[in-house]
């Protein structure tokens, strides 16, 4: 029995992670979150009263708490930051702040607890633009938005503790994930909640800017290899799935799946430094550790949209409040 400690475990992927973990391990779990708007305990409603789950409600830039939390873990896997792009060209301090300073908090804490493996979760975000060939983990970084840069410098930090003082650190970047629990600022939960409620789904500019898109239990059952693979400490991993769909394709399944008309897609003003081609090089973590993603994008995309139809409980709280103030600041002009 391992003690994990997961850091923005109320989050979509970290809460996937998290389940996956409590399912199918012995493990204590440690869950640390800020609970911001992003973190939602109906994400780990089904664990509630499990007692081998502890929720620790708190910042990761609160050094003292990643101490004491950090404190007798066997590993920590590294969720916790801001991570939508559009809110960071809105406010990019808090991206720094969560994601550069709050990585550094728990890097600290890790260092001075000698924990055995620390996970980081990076992103394929820090690369920029895939031109021709996917991204291999030794591209430069050429990160477009503050939310990439934020990541790019937290990735580098992490880095940087294993090649100074040892720490046992493994990086992971993913390409974009998607399924149930998702929060929906994202682009499929949006545009899936949206088509239920019959309003606009919003496209930037043409909507041919490209995305690589994995299942988030395909993205999981990754991490896993990352926290227990011996001798890849101080590596990078790349974490994709080679289902690359743009995004007005991916709003017409959408419709198509629900029956709604394709006339609900609408073109809004593209965004500042909009990526067009997200895609990454996987090969080294199916060589090595014998990973592979499973699910096909267009069954994955049935199955997430079902799962939305059928828990509008989940959602239609999450679109209410502060979501509406941000949707319309975003996307002004739609009805």
């Amino acid at each position: 029995m391992a003690r994990l400690v997961v850091t923005g475990g109320m989050g979509f992927i970290g809460s996937a992670f998290v389940r996956r973990r409590l399912a199918s391990t012995r493990d204590e779990v440690v869950v640390v979150d800020k609970l911001t708007y992003a973190g939602n305990p109906n994400n780990l409603k089904e664990h509630r009263d499990d007692p081998r789950l502890t929720f620790v409600k708190g910042d990761v830039c609160d050094g003292g708490l990643m101490d004491r939390v950090a404190k007798g873990a066997d590993a920590v896997v590294h969720f916790a930051a801001e991570t939508h792009v559009d809110r960071s060209i809105l406010d990019a301090g808090v991206f720094v702040e969560t994601d550069v300073v709050g990585t550094f908090r728990v890097l600290e804490a890790c260092r001075r607890a000698d924990v055995g493996r620390l996970v980081h979760i990076s992103t394929d975000e820090v690369y920029g633009e895939a031109h021709g060939a996917p991204c291999t983990e030794d591209a430069p970084l050429v990160p477009k938005s503050p939310y990439a840069a934020s990541k790019a410098g937290a990735d580098r930090l992490a880095y940087s503790y294993h090649a100074t003082y040892g720490l046992p650190v493994v990086i992971s970047r993913c390409t974009n994930n998607y399924g149930p629990y998702q929060h929906p600022e994202k682009l499929i939960p949006l545009f899936v909640t949206n088509a239920l409620e019959d309003k606009p789904l919003p496209v930037y500019g043409s909507g041919a800017s490209i995305r690589d898109w994995i299942h988030v239990d395909d993205h999981c059952a990754a991490l896993d290899l990352l926290l227990e693979a011996k001798g890849i400490e101080g590596e990078v991993f790349n974490i994709g799935a080679s289902q690359e769909r743009d995004v007005r394709g991916v709003g017409e399944a959408i419709l198509r799946i629900l029956e709604k008309p394709a006339g609900l897609l609408q073109a809004v003003a593209d965004r500042p430094g909009n990526v067009r081609r997200h895609a990454v090089e996987w090969s080294k973590i199916r060589a090595r550790l014998g990973w592979s993603p499973r699910k096909a994008f267009d069954e994955g995309l049935r199955e997430t949209v079902e799962w939305y139809r059928g828990n509008e409980w989940w959602w239609r709280p999450v679109k209410t409040g502060a979501f509406q103030g941000y949707y319309e600041v975003q996307y002004r002009g739609l009805a």
